[in-house]
């Protein structure tokens, strides 16, 4: 049975860039063709895609008869207000270097926002998605209960697969993305929040004050989110969750697929369990932002800052620039913004002789100290028997657990805070 929306004429436009992924495509299509909502008020668009050249690589070329093999599909598939954007055929596909997902995702978006109204919704979607029949209803009254919302980033989870290295390198890439969306909910980061572009979704007149996404071979989910964020407050709640495939998968630089495959092998070192304190020396940083307004005052992360920006003093032309203290906090957070505190975070780690393993033990010790005993059992004095590598896929789920019910709890709170 579907459900209307109260919204008079708003559409939500679902939003798939589409790579080598005849095997997955309609698994998504089929949860869209089972969602709880009026079909007539969701517009579905792909944008099949890839490099024009690689018709002529001999590496290349089984990728592109699997996107003939996709067009050939969604032109026959019964979805209803089906669009298709063929970036793949030959003379269709990317030239130069524009190219990627990002750019997939900006030409589907430039494409909607041509059509559709301010108070119509994009959706943004892998093709390899799972999501249950309520999930876009569930935003669509999001932003109807909350208009003042710029954007929804909303709750993901990644299912077990019963392959037990893919879900040991899934569990160790998902604890480490919860565990710094945590610590940044701690700290009171105006940043917290996960991107992943399966999970995101906006109102066209968000898309269209902030000038559109900007293409990026990958994480231009990250960038969307963070240039909303610098306009307006993000919603992190929702009563549904979207499930992302749990695969292994090249078809980005980087992100969830490529850090699976380097976690197979073992290589871990771009997806760090950071040290909390270096949270805290964001927390202590922004702690300073208000006294900053009257003048030099030093904090956590000059050093960092003064190399990053090439300036002894980043804060002076912010003073100058800003009519009270609060506008001057904000343009703060404006400068020192989520890929900064990811920066200085790196940067800070290289020093970190601790294993992740050590790091992550040290957190719940110092926050949880509680619930140590019941994720990690095997415990003398402050070491445990822990190891990403070997230690069972149900501990490591266990904890990956732990972690989804603290980042909700975090998203909750301030969800309420939308309703007030």
């Amino acid at each position: 049975m579907s459900r209307q929306l109260s919204s008079n004429n708003s559409l939500i436009h679902v939003a798939i860039p589409a790579m080598n992924e005849a095997a997955f495509l309609p698994q998504t299509l089929e949860c869209i063709g089972n969602l709880i909502i009026d079909q007539s008020r969701v517009h579905t668009w792909i944008c099949v895609n890839q490099p024009d050249h690689w018709w002529e690589d001999r590496e290349k070329v089984a990728l592109c008869h699997n996107n003939r093999q996709t067009l050939k599909m969604l032109q026959a598939h019964p979805t209803k207000n089906l669009k298709i954007i063929d970036r793949s055929s030959r003379g269709n596909g990317w030239t130069g270097k524009e190219h990627g997902v990002g750019m997939a995702r900006k030409v589907l978006m430039d494409a909607i926002s041509k059509t559709a109204n301010d108070r119509d919704i994009i959706v943004s979607m892998d093709a390899d998605t799972w999501f249950g029949p309520g999930y876009l209803l569930s935003v669509a009254e999001a932003f109807e209960k909350h208009p003042q919302a710029h954007a929804l980033s909303n709750p993901y989870y990644h299912r077990l697969t019963g392959d037990e290295p893919l879900d040991r390198a899934m569990l160790r890439y998902e604890i480490y993305m919860r565990y710094y969306a945590v610590n940044m909910w701690r700290i009171g980061s105006p940043y917290s929040f996960t991107a992943l572009g399966s999970a995101i979704a906006l109102p066209l007149a968000t898309y269209r004050k902030i000038g559109g996404i900007t293409a990026k071979k990958s994480g231009e989910d990250f960038y969307l989110l963070q240039k909303i964020r610098k306009t307006g407050r993000i919603l992190n709640y929702n009563s549904e969750k979207v499930y992302p495939a749990t695969r292994y998968s090249d078809r980005v630089f980087f992100g969830t697929g490529p850090a699976l495959i380097k976690g197979r092998q073992g290589n871990w070192e771009s997806y760090p369990i950071y040290d909390y304190r270096h949270f805290d020396m964001v927390k202590n940083t922004y702690d300073c932002f208000p006294m900053l307004f009257d003048g030099k005052v030093m904090t956590p992360m000059d050093d960092f800052l003064a190399t990053q920006f090439r300036c002894s003093d980043i804060f002076e032309p912010l003073r100058r620039n800003a009519a009270c203290r609060e506008h001057f906090v904000r343009a703060c957070h404006h400068k020192i913004d989520g890929l900064r505190t990811l920066q200085f975070l790196k940067s800070r780690q290289a020093a970190v002789n601790h294993s992740d393993e050590k790091n992550l033990l040290n957190w719940l010790l110092k926050f949880h100290p509680g619930e140590t005993k019941h994720l990690a059992p095997t415990i003398t004095g402050n070491q445990c028997a822990l190891d990403f590598s070997s230690s069972p896929i149900e501990m490591l789920d266990k904890i990956r657990n732990f972690l989804v019910e603290k980042e909700a709890a975090f998203q909750l709170a301030d969800y309420q805070l939308f309703c007030q």
